[in-house]
């Protein structure tokens, strides 16, 4: 879309999990805040967002691309995150780009961590986690075992070597048990849910890799069947 020899000033949005979060990173620095209030997505996002262009001293007629949260995760957080991310986007026809909560938390355990090879599960409720496993390649997670959503037992690891394999997000607080399938595995509290902050890199290699659309191409990704979510009591 755009010239992917420069990097533009980014904005990164999340709010698929319980924590809201934002991110900026222009010329100048980044900066970034979050708040743990699942139930205060969409009152917290827009403020944090023009809290973050007020510290940079910019405006939105600033932003040259925005990443959002894709998913997977709640399914009410990614419609937050996606409607955000149209609003913000449409008013000014910002490229954006979809960053997968599950590789943000990777990047995150990779960039603050020193991991090498990790594995992300979220609790997915209904007795199933949304997974995936990464590795660490030029400092940026890449994906080596796809995103999926599955019963906990049917987690594997990919990794056949004895590096440790560092573990994040909440589906191994809620199935503790998941950390004894290798004894390599341990858990990453520092990583619980995915950050904005941790997108702004692999927002960044997107768009060097020409990855960016229109809004009107923006993919949320949900992994399960809707049909499912909405025979769950309370939600016909």
């Amino acid at each position: 879309m755009s010239n992917t020899a420069t990097t533009p000033t980014i904005l990164a949005l999340d709010t698929c999990t319980e924590l809201c979060s934002a991110a900026l990173q222009t010329a100048a620095g980044s900066w970034h805040e979050s708040a743990n209030a699942p139930r205060e997505h969409s009152q917290r996002l827009l403020p944090m967002v023009q809290s973050l262009l007020t510290q940079a001293e910019i405006g939105m007629e600033n932003i040259g691309l925005l990443a959002y949260g894709r998913g997977p995760g709640s399914f009410t957080g990614i419609r937050i995150c996606t409607s955000m991310t149209q609003g913000l986007a449409l008013a000014r026809e910002i490229p954006v780009i979809g960053i997968s909560t599950l590789a943000a938390m990777a990047q995150q355990a990779i960039a603050e961590h020193g991991a090498s090879q990790v594995l992300c599960a979220i609790d997915a409720r209904m007795g199933e986690i949304y997974w995936a496993a990464y590795q660490a390649v030029d400092g940026l997670a890449e994906e080596v075992a796809i995103e999926q959503v599955s019963a906990p037992e049917a987690l594997s690891v990919p990794f056949d070597n004895e590096a440790p394999v560092y573990c994040c997000g909440t589906g191994f607080e809620t199935y503790p048990e998941l950390l004894h399938i290798k004894p390599t595995m341990t858990l990453l509290d520092a990583v619980k849910y995915p950050d904005a902050n941790a997108m702004l890199a692999l927002a960044q290699h997107g768009w060097q890799q020409g990855l960016a659309t229109s809004v009107d191409e923006l993919k949320p990704v949900y992994l399960r069947d809707t049909v499912a979510w909405k025979k769950l009591p309370g939600r016909e």
